[in-house]
């Protein structure tokens, strides 16, 4: 029922060859793949590009980010542009902030606690929450110090989002802020900025 006979399938084969064959022999496997590449190099395709604008964006970031450590504002994000900004900035390096000493205590809160002796553990959760206390308490003098001075110094600015702003760059270790410190601890701040 659904058998062919030889002589059929024989005498369609030699029918197909000769009315539509595609005129040239097969092509190894070495040359298909060698046409392929050769396809796949000559237009650039949308990842290569993508790839490529990354590398450059990288690039302009580095420019970006070394202007940034330089100090040249033209570089600087819209939050940290202007005098009062930059003030709050030096305001905050130029002072010795708690948050320094912070990583290293929680090491040895840390130790402490992994010790595998109550009376060490109990001692690293006291120094822990007196540290946790103490960064609070800094902050909330700092909070106080900063007002008093941006109201002595620019009287007529807005300090909207001030108190933020300097806290969160305190409680970064100094050497991981951007843009870097212009100032040394300790230095005496101009009076006028501009």
């Amino acid at each position: 029922m659904f058998r062919r006979n030889k002589s059929e399938t024989v005498t369609s084969t030699a029918v197909t060859d000769k009315v539509g064959g595609k005129g040239r022999p097969t092509p190894t496997r070495k040359e298909a793949e060698a046409a392929a590449k050769a396809r796949a190099k000559v237009p650039r395709t949308r990842k290569e590009q993508a790839a490529a604008s990354r590398v450059q964006r990288s690039e302009s970031s580095k420019t970006v980010r070394q202007a940034m450590k330089d100090g040249d504002e033209r570089y600087y994000p819209a939050r940290d542009r202007g005098p009062v900004r930059r003030f709050v900035r030096d305001f905050i390096d130029c002072r010795f902030s708690l948050i320094e000493l912070v990583i290293p205590l929680l090491l040895v809160t840390m130790l402490l606690g992994y010790s595998g002796n109550a009376t060490l553990r109990a001692w690293g959760n006291t120094l822990l929450l007196v540290t946790v206390l103490a960064v609070v308490g800094d902050m909330i003098w700092l909070r106080f110090r900063l007002r008093r001075e941006l109201a002595r110094r620019f009287p007529d600015q807005s300090t909207k989002g001030l108190t933020y702003y300097a806290i969160t760059r305190a409680l970064q270790m100094k050497f991981m802020r951007l843009p870097k410190a212009q100032v040394r601890i300790g230095q005496q701040l101009p009076e006028q900025y501009k």
